[in-house]
């Protein structure tokens, strides 16, 4: 028997669904339900490609009590502006998960890994940054420096914005479009270290796979978010770093451990902490977050199959009855 499949563009998801608060919402459920237990979330598959300069991610989770679950597809293929391609693109398949038919068929191009992403940095600091945020810092100057941003002001409505990258043409066109997006004052920043000392709140969005962040630049009051880091060989923040802080926690300790930051900090031998907590046992209250104003946090996300489901599953119970999309029978 046929059933209906709904197939929307990047075009109009970016109609359908923003980055607001009911997007952090639903991405903060997708973290207290992974720290729950009852989620199946198998390993990411990862595929470098270097021939290509390229690398394939493909994620997935089942949530019980989430109507449908996700897979998404996320290719990274670096040459093409060269060729005048986007460098990512992507889609997710939204399954029913009580018949395992397919629901939806999202071509966002990486649209809703994008926000879900900045939602995920906006629970971060919504549970680990002091209560009290005057100045964010971001290390980056792309798509995602920008919405990590949006996304944490609408959790800490911080008054001043400053940016570093390595190409201070592009710091200062991220500041200039923040500015103008959050109206505050943003400004770029010569140096890295100028930007942690003067923030309570800082975001590193970069591929990098040497540190951008130096243990010595720590100072009490602190929150760093590193959501750069989501395959092996990547490191955004110095390894002493995450000995040195209060306090360490992780999206997924499967995962850090073997893409995010935890991994470069074991492999210097620098993490005696045991297993460290995750984001949603901070929510749920299982694991201690933030103890004071004074406490340095660090959260690592590397981004879960759960997000995805999580996402797909909002966009489609906002879409409802609405004649958005195209639907075919199959």
């Amino acid at each position: 028997m046929p059933h209906d499949i709904r197939i929307l563009t990047e075009a109009e998801l970016r109609e359908a669904v923003a980055l607001d608060i009911e997007t952090i919402d639903v991405i903060e459920q997708a973290f207290t339900a992974l720290a729950g237990g009852d989620v199946v979330m198998p390993p990411i598959m990862s595929m470098d490609l270097p021939a290509a300069n390229g690398e394939v991610d493909v994620k997935t989770a089942y949530i019980p009590g989430f109507e449908g679950f996700a897979i998404k597809v996320s290719p990274g293929f670096f040459d093409n502006p060269k060729l005048g391609l986007p460098s990512l693109n992507g889609l997710m398949i939204l399954f029913s998960a009580k018949t395992g038919l397919v629901q939806a068929l999202f071509l966002d191009n990486g649209y809703l890994t994008d926000i879900r992403t900045a939602a995920a940095g906006a629970v971060a600091a919504r549970h680990l940054a002091p209560e009290e945020v005057g100045t964010a810092g971001v290390v980056g100057t792309g798509v995602q420096a920008r919405l990590q941003m949006q996304a944490a002001h609408l959790v800490r409505p911080f008054r001043k914005l400053l940016v570093w990258g390595r190409d201070q043409a592009k710091a200062q066109a991220c500041a200039d479009d923040l500015a103008e997006s959050l109206g505050i004052e943003a400004k770029a920043v010569a140096a890295p270290e100028e930007l942690v000392a003067q923030s309570q709140l800082v975001v590193t969005t970069t591929p990098a796979r040497e540190p951008v962040l130096k243990a010595e630049w720590l100072h009490p009051g602190l929150h760093i978010t590193a959501m750069g880091s989501d395959q092996e060989g990547k490191n955004e923040i110095d390894p002493k770093a995450l000995a040195q802080a209060d306090l360490y926690v992780a999206d997924r300790v499967s995962q850090t451990e073997m893409l995010g930051e935890l991994r470069s900090a074991r492999a210097a031998g620098l993490w005696h902490a045991g297993i460290p907590a995750e984001l949603g046992q901070v929510i749920r209250g299982d694991a201690p977050g933030r103890r004071s104003a004074d406490d340095i946090t660090i959260a690592d996300l590397t981004g879960t199959g759960a997000q995805d489901t999580a996402i797909a599953s909002h966009v489609y119970a906002l879409l409802g009855d609405s004649a958005a999309g195209t639907v075919i029978s199959a």
